[in-house]
């Protein structure tokens, strides 16, 4: 998510001669960098440029040696005073002409002079301080821009807002846990600080996903994997090395079986700081070696003195191999594990050979239809709020199974299949599609290599092909396993892999399916290739060619040879373009399209109409300018292009984004100077200025179409598609209001937030370690739940178990043509309709588009998901009774707080919005 500062307001400047004047200061937002991956220390550019413009200037950290010498005389004191009030002078001057790199050495100087001045330099110090950093972060000087932070904190170290600060720079390069232990820092200084809270969530939702707390409530999962480690112990395996060990739950279960020595490895820091806790909290500090390192890099002796007698792992996701453990195993086996046990030999101690647990899976898969499925990978309308889609025939999400998929796609998404909206349909009976041997390091090294295998699924039923479901059943031992599958009440999603290379796809029972199996680079792979009906071989693959397709086969010989000449890679459409699923969604979403295109064309019709005749007879009238703002793709611009002398400005910033809305323009029949992207003319417009002004893609776009004109109509996306409201929603209203023309109009105007109470078990089994009992008979609870987040995000409410406490509830508006209309705080008083345990308040919006036209994000076919809130404590209540809800905004984060009637506030929440 983009990530940006929040300055404090300009503060007035008191220079030395007593005069005060206001720093104004151009409004600029932090970089779109928040997907920047953390770059190498070796690689990290450490650019000097700056001292050309700090040329002359003392080093201000430079420290003086410590050495005597004589009593400063009052000339040397005068000397000193002058130069201080003379360098704040300077910074302030420097401030007001928007040179923030000289005004920042300015103020390190006087202040490294006369420290009593720090209070009253304070409130400029931050914000030169915030300025330059942003800056600096716009041209990559990344060594530089925390130089100056640490150069920041050596003279304000307890400074919660600069240490907040430092830590959203890291946060967004990538540096997910020394952001987190900043935030953390922060809040230790002031534990009401709202922007440190709000940003302490987000770490903790990328630093300790939420799976940790379902699988830590899966007792069931829990209790088996105790009993085989137990077991193994037991019969002689007396040294184990845990990789990644997370929370260090199995390595302490080895370890309570009995084990001499334990070792475990955990690659992410937050992990591996939280597994020294635990372990020391439960009187295993000392006996289990923990190593903050990838086990592909562990060695023996280095970093372990031997080698170990049994693996234990759940390095496994719902694809099976996608968290590397075939690698890791492969590893194990030749650098870290005792030899495996011989065949020929089964009465070899256990202490001197080698295992696994898991000891190995069993994959397997099934054809079904899925319309939720089939919307978030593949565009199934053919027109949309008046535009015809037919150009988009080659859009797909960025979910595919080729070998030639470049870096951004992915092999396969998740769902759980149990809970996923609209249900679903297996087309075919469940087949086995592998068997792995984690105990084999020849199966480990030859699965890679390993052909593809083909499968002929029979098709039990009639429906449209949309993905192929795979789930798997895990071998901890020769008597204990754990399953995946879609009926099974488990911690973990299935893999989904999605048809979308075809329009559409309608099997027939009776039809066979033909269906290949594949792990050419240790990630499973499974597509359909075909599918045979009444011996006709029709291939689903776009590059199969020659006698197979559209071929009448009599005899078994004949279809397998056919099959055999089956080519499954992928030969891209010309127009192929990837857009994300929630994209796809989007255009799919035709309540969306339809009123949008309705609300736009009442608006444009009404301007026209006030401004009246323009010019003389056939003369062309004064275009309306419309300014989609929306992040990612967006088809709203070219719904604004069809109206007459409008010209519509889209911000999409991706080349194949563009190609494509170009595509659609021309398709529709657009003017081709009715379509511009506004990206590429605000930075033409702003070439010149733009290494004095960098900012954000959001406040580059919110500027005049030209110098005498202004906007009919401005366009924000207000809603991120995980279910809470975008980071600087308001102050981008702010700006944008200031463009508009006399009658123009934000879209939306009004944002309307709504409610639910409810009970939900499913959402406490997520947010935190559930219950007074101990874990297995291990205090974990009180450590993993430090991350507990307030705010679930990408929720279906359609299918959330949960009972309903309450009718929906209006909780808060938002207005954004009227910023006077909007409170920083109200209470709503939502009375339930049924008794029970609150545990949560799941919230949507309905955007308010004008006063006859709006949309909801909580709809059947709405591209967005929902959030909720999750109280720390429970509230007990009875049918009838009276709940009090708090909601408090404090700029971009919102706070819900719930008690019953007049009780006094408690357990509060803090969902970011």
């Amino acid at each position: 998510m983009q990530r940006g500062h929040r300055f404090p307001a300009p503060p007035p400047c008191h220079g030395p001669l007593g005069r005060a004047s206001t720093t104004p200061l151009r409004t600029r937002a932090g970089q779109k960098s928040d997907a920047t991956p953390p770059p190498s220390s070796q690689n990290a550019r450490h650019d000097r440029s700056a001292e050309s413009a700090m040329k002359g200037m003392p080093n201000a950290t430079t420290r003086p040696k410590r050495v005597r010498r004589s009593r400063r005389t009052p000339r040397d004191d005068d000397a000193r005073n002058e130069l201080v009030w003379r360098s704040l002078e300077s910074a302030q001057q420097c401030l007001l002409n928007q040179d923030y790199g000289t005004a920042f050495v300015h103020y390190l100087l006087a202040l490294n002079l006369a420290p009593g001045l720090k209070d009253y330099a304070r409130e400029s110090f931050r914000v030169t301080l915030f300025k330059w950093t942003e800056e600096l972060d716009s041209l990559g000087r990344v060594q530089d821009l925390f130089d100056c932070y640490e150069q920041a904190l050596e003279l304000f170290p307890v400074d919660e807002v600069i240490v907040n600060s430092m830590g959203e720079h890291l946060f967004r390069m990538g540096f997910r846990d020394e952001a987190a232990g900043h935030f953390h820092k922060a809040l230790k200084l002031r534990p009401d600080f709202a922007e440190a809270k709000e940003n302490f969530y987000r770490a903790a939702n990328w630093l300790v996903e939420r799976w940790h707390f379902l699988m830590l409530n899966d007792r069931r999962r829990n209790q088996k994997y105790r009993q085989a480690i137990q077991k193994a112990v037991e019969s002689g395996c007396s040294t184990v090395l845990d990789i990644g060990t997370g929370t260090g739950i199995l390595g302490m279960c080895a370890k309570q079986a009995g084990a001499a020595r334990v070792y475990a490895c955990e690659l992410s820091k937050t992990m591996y700081e939280l597994a020294c806790e635990v372990v020391s909290a439960n009187g295993m500090n000392g006996t289990i070696k923990i190593l903050h390192k990838k086990s592909l890099e562990m060695e023996v002796p280095k970093d372990i003195p031997e080698r170990v007698s049994l693996v234990v792992t759940e390095t496994v996701d719902a694809g099976l191999f996608g968290e590397g453990i075939v690698e890791s195993l492969t590893h194990a086996w030749k650098h870290l594990l005792l030899p495996p046990q011989n065949p020929q030999d089964p009465y070899s101690s256990p202490a001197l050979t080698g295992r696994v647990i898991p000891a190995g899976a069993t994959v397997f898969g099934m054809a079904l239809e899925c319309s939720e499925i089939r919307r978030h990978h593949r565009v199934c309308v053919l027109e949309a709020g008046g535009l015809s889609l037919c150009a988009m025939g080659g859009v797909h999400s960025p979910v595919s199974c080729s070998l030639d998929a470049d870096d951004s796609t992915e092999p396969y998404t998740t769902e759980r299949l149990s809970q996923v909206p609209g249900g679903y349909a297996a087309l075919t009976e469940p087949f086995r599609a592998l068997d792995i041997d984690f105990n084999s390091v020849q199966e480990l090294e030859g699965l890679c290599s390993r052909e593809g295998s083909r499968f002929r699924l029979p098709v039990t039923r009639d429906g449209m092909l949309d993905a192929l479901a795979m789930w798997f059943e895990l071998h901890l031992d020769k008597e204990t396993s754990l399953s995946t599958g879609p009926q099974e009440d488990t911690c973990w999603e299935q893999a989904i892999y999605p048809v979308q290379h075809l329009s559409e796809c309608s099997l027939k029972a009776g039809d066979e399916l033909l269906v290949e199996v594949s792990c050419k680079d240790s990630c499973l792979r499974i597509h359909a290739i075909a599918v045979v009906r009444d011996g006709l071989v029709t291939s689903l693959d776009d590059s199969a060619s020659g006698p197979v397709c559209g071929q009448t086969l009599g005899t078994e010989a004949e279809l397998c040879s056919a099959l055999a000449s089956l080519q499954t890679g992928r030969s891209g459409s010309q127009h192929a373009c990837v857009l994300e699923s929630s994209e796809i969604a989007m255009i799919n979403n035709v309540q969306y399209h339809e009123s949008y295109s309705r609300a736009l064309e009442k608006l444009l019709r009404a301007l026209r109409a006030s401004r009246g005749p323009q010019g003389g007879e056939g003369a062309e009238p004064n275009p309306l300018y419309v300014l989609d703002v929306s992040e990612g793709f967006s088809a709203l611009p070219l719904m604004a292009g069809r109206q007459a002398s409008v010209k519509a400005y889209s911000s999409v910033e991706k080349q194949r984004h563009q190609t494509l809305l170009r595509r659609l323009a021309k398709e529709n029949g657009l003017r081709p100077d009715s379509l511009e992207f506004w990206l590429c003319r605000a930075g033409e417009d702003n070439r010149d200025a733009a290494s004095a002004a960098p900012s954000d893609s959001g406040t580059t776009m919110l500027q005049r179409p030209s110098s005498e004109q202004l906007w009919s109509a401005i366009v924000l996306d207000c809603v991120e598609i995980c279910g809470l409201l975008r980071q600087k929603l308001m102050e981008k209203a702010t700006l944008a209001r200031c463009l508009l023309e006399d009658g123009g109009r934000i879209f939306p105007e009004r944002i309307v937030m709504y409610g639910q109470l409810v009970e939900s078990d499913a959402l406490l089994q997520e947010s935190a370690v559930q219950g007074r009992e101990l874990t297995l008979g291990f205090d974990i609870a009180p450590f993993i739940n430090q991350f507990t987040v307030p705010v679930h995000v990408f929720l279906d409410l359609s299918t959330l178990c949960c009972k309903h406490l309450s009718e929906p509830t209006e909780l808060f508006v938002l207005d954004l043509m009227n910023s006077s209309a909007n409170h920083t705080s109200q209470e709503v008083k939502v009375c339930t309709t049924s008794a029970g345990r609150l545990t949560a308040i799941p919230f949507w919006y309905q955007l308010h588009l004008d006063e006859e036209i709006s949309i909801s994000t909580f709809s059947a076919y709405s591209h967005w998901k929902q959030a909720a809130v999750v109280l720390q404590q429970p509230v007990e209540v009875s049918a009838g009774e009276v709940v009090c809800l708090s909601i408090k905004v404090h700029k971009n984060s919102l706070s819900i707080t719930a008690r019953k009637g007049e009780e006094p506030t408690t357990d509060p929440t803090h969902p970011n919005s």
